[in-house]
């Protein structure tokens, strides 16, 4: 697959034997999936934490660091794939529907985009990596098909091919971190409202450091919106209450054994932030379009985790939340711990989203 040209691939070109390469802020996750009939299966995956500032605001700042991650992760999850699909923040792309007539094909689309590129991107075109897809017909004229063009700065794909080669794996797909996420909807069905058809649901992913809306109406995206808020601050909060280091901080959040008071005197008041920020974003979604309300919440990110934060949401907004699980129907390899699995569930969304790229038709 030529990278250069098959950035933002979101929609579309086929892909075999792919592992999901979730490069986030403060972990490396790996998923490997396989299909049998309607139904898919975890044949391998892994979660292995960064270095501080590795990664910064979603941009990796530390090639080597990142590389010798992946690796680890790769062996941790024992997978023997080594092609893999990663994602760029959505932060880092620039995404446009333009129209172009129906009668040409795909090529003459990818032709003519080259030569017009630059009406819409704002940098030189040997500085970008650009992807489109034809998403049908268009509703201004009928002789039209209306094109999402997606381009993203090259060295926000060249970091994440080179850190991946460090680490044992070829990049073959680079997607955006929101298209990955509406493709692991697509196996949420059964966690939502008549499996999404019709309906507004608002996805809030809660990281180490982003806090992530994304709003899809009948099952496609028409809202994002990144925050700077995430579960780092609690680590963070941890480390200085209880005199720890910030790795020690971040195991005993994830392990327990903190003292009696850390439930009242830190998660709550962390709880509580969480259900702030999920009523501001969505706000910041109703005041900038004409809906006054969602129908369903799916919560997913590492905070996501935290028992009783989907109740605390769902009593504070009035909208039924549930904690995203994209392995809910599929069975799982011997490999693969459960427990573990389903504890890192609501955090594996991209990496689920990207490891169906294997699937592409």
């Amino acid at each position: 697959m030529d990278i250069k040209r098959n950035i933002m691939a979101s929609l579309g070109r086929k892909s075999t034997a792919l592992v999901g390469l979730d490069i986030s802020s403060t972990a490396v996750k790996l998923l490997e999936l396989s299909q049998s009939g309607s139904r898919y299966r975890v044949e391998s995956y892994a979660v292995v934490p960064l270095p501080p500032n590795a990664v910064v605001e979603k941009s990796i700042a530390d090639i080597e660091a990142v590389g010798a991650a992946i690796n680890r992760v790769v062996k941790r999850a024992g997978t023997r794939t080594k092609n893999a699909a990663v994602a760029v923040a959505g932060s880092a792309v620039i995404t446009k529907v333009i129209s172009m007539p129906a009668s040409l094909s795909e090529d003459e689309i990818a032709s003519q985009i080259e030569v017009e590129a630059d009406q819409y991107i704002p940098y030189p075109l040997e500085e970008v990596n650009l992807d489109f897809v034809v998403l049908g017909p268009s509703a201004k004229k009928s002789d039209t098909v209306d094109v999402l063009l997606a381009a993203s700065r090259s060295e926000n794909v060249e970091v994440r091919v080179a850190a991946a080669e460090l680490g044992g794996l070829t990049i073959k797909v680079v997607d955006v971190e929101a298209y990955a996420l509406e493709a692991a909807m697509s196996i949420l069905d059964s966690q939502l409202p008549d499996s999404g058809v019709g309906k507004t649901i608002a996805v809030v992913d809660i990281g180490a450091t982003m806090t992530t809306l994304t709003v899809l109406d009948n099952n496609r995206i028409i809202y994002t919106r990144e925050q700077v808020f995430g579960g780092k601050q609690l680590t963070e909060e941890i480390q200085q209450r209880y005199g720890l280091s910030y790795e020690e901080a971040g195991l005993a959040k994830k392990q327990g054994g903190l003292p009696d008071n850390y439930a009242t005197d830190v998660l709550q008041p962390f709880k509580d932030a969480m259900v702030q920020q999920v009523s501001r974003s969505l706000q910041f979604f109703f005041s900038s379009s004409h809906y006054n309300s969602v129908d369903h919440v799916i919560l997913a990110g590492g905070c996501a985790a935290i028992p009783g934060v989907d109740e605390l949401i769902e009593a504070k907004i009035g909208t039924n939340t549930s904690v995203a699980n994209p392995f809910m129907s599929m069975t799982l390899s011997p490999k693969v711990n459960p427990q573990a699995l389903s504890s890192d569930a609501p955090a594996m969304m991209i990496a689920c989203g990207l490891a169906l790229r294997s699937f592409d038709k």
